[in-house]
């Protein structure tokens, strides 16, 4: 499969500047071969500002590294999943044996992981994940090359449903894709909301229409409603639950449908909405001021999660390759350097659970709008201190 010009580009330039930064320091017969990092994202469609932001996370550290992980000339070649989970494993596939990647990275959606996983698992690949964290890949099909850099999917949809509880709501709506992050963000709602789901209303993935789903909303008049809805799906389900009236009415819940990703679409329409989230920008730790300053200053937006999250994974290979010398090839020891979070997360608190996802702080968020113009979420309150996700417990790796 012939290379995109785009995603060539982005690898040439990272790779140029790794290598002349490198012969500046080194003696030729001292370079090493580069580190291959195939990054796969949604570049295209409704949802390709997620992919947008996840991969820009990524390029950014790879730029204040010098164009380097671990201190060796690093090569990220981009590839466009196009939400086709078998485009996507062709991509893969030929990531692997072709370009002879040492590692897998990125993914947006869960039903693209899910794909990919099973050829990248079996060849032995480190797979890191900058976004979807599918309960399966946490649970019994867990495994010692797959590591989230961001969560697992349950996790973010529990926030939401333990402030539905606390706020005394008895009666709630769920309304998410019908694929498998939107069954986990239900799952993730359920588990810590304990009043009636009056429905669950399951639409397809990229629909843009929700007249027929507000009217069932406005018809059974619940005490909120909670939807995970990403990208262009959320932009439009923000803007027609304003038009059809039922903002000022039913309590809109969500997460990935309230973020820096539409914010720019939505703008007033989301003002004072809230969401789950494990970041928002005003997280206040070092290293996150400085990423958000330098993501705002490099591409003159406000950074998403999974623009942070993008970053975050980049952050986390380069410490494993320090860890063990720049290497790769001993699997065994790249394993465990990953597995030992050997990074400063712009989140703070970050840590890896036996199966390969972390344990961190989660957060209710709200969308603002800042005081230069631009549309934010911000940190309301923290609602779970050091969580581990539900899963860890069928995973059988020790």
């Amino acid at each position: 499969m012939p290379a995109s010009p785009t995603r060539r580009l982005v690898a040439l330039a990272l790779a140029s500047t790794a290598l002349a930064a490198t012969a500046l320091a080194a003696p030729a017969a001292a370079l090493a071969d580069p580190v291959k990092v195939g990054f796969v994202s949604t570049l295209s469609g409704p949802p390709a500002a997620l992919g947008v932001h996840m991969r820009d996370g990524f390029l950014l550290a790879v730029k204040e590294l010098g164009g380097k992980l671990g201190g060796q000339p690093t090569e990220v070649i981009v590839v466009d999943d196009e939400l086709k989970p078998d485009v996507a494993v062709s991509k893969v596939k030929a990531l692997m044996e072709r370009d002879k990647v040492d590692i897998v990275a990125g993914t947006v959606f869960s039903n693209v992981l899910m794909a990919i996983q099973k050829p990248v698992l079996a060849n032995e690949t480190f797979l890191i994940s900058a976004n979807a964290g599918p309960s399966p890949l946490a649970g019994k099909g867990c495994s010692p090359f797959f590591f989230s850099a961001s969560y697992q999917n349950d996790q973010v949809h529990s926030v939401m449903g333990q402030y539905a509880q606390d706020k005394g709501f008895k009666r709630v709506i769920l309304i998410t894709p019908n694929y498998q992050a939107g069954k986990d963000a239900m799952a993730g709602f359920k588990r810590n909301f304990k009043g009636e789901v009056v429905e669950e209303i399951f639409t397809q993935l990229g629909q843009l229409d929700f007249s027929a789903e507000l009217a069932k909303i406005q018809a059974a008049k619940p005490d909120a409603i909670f939807t995970f809805m990403p990208g262009g799906m959320g932009v439009n389900l923000v803007k027609q639950y304003q038009q059809a009236g039922l903002a000022g009415q039913i309590p809109f819940l969500s997460s990935f449908t309230i973020d820096e990703t539409t914010l720019p679409a939505t703008q007033d329409a989301a003002v004072g909405l809230l969401s789950g989230a494990e970041w928002a920008p005003n997280l206040d730790t070092p290293q996150n001021k400085a990423f958000v300053a330098a993501y705002e200053k490099e591409y003159g937006i406000v950074p998403s999660l999974y623009a942070a999250q993008g970053y975050d994974a980049a952050m986390l290979i380069d410490g494993a390759l320090k860890a063990t010398g720049g290497k790769v090839s001993d699997k065994e020891a790249f394993r465990k350097a990953l597995a030992s979070a050997p990074f400063k997360s712009v989140r703070g608190d970050f840590s890896f659970n036996t199966n390969g996802f972390p344990i961190q702080d989660f957060y209710v968020v709200k969308a603002v709008k800042r005081p230069d113009g631009r549309y934010a979420t911000e940190i309301q309150s923290k609602v779970f201190d050091n969580a581990a996700d539900a899963y860890v417990a069928e995973c059988p790796l020790k």
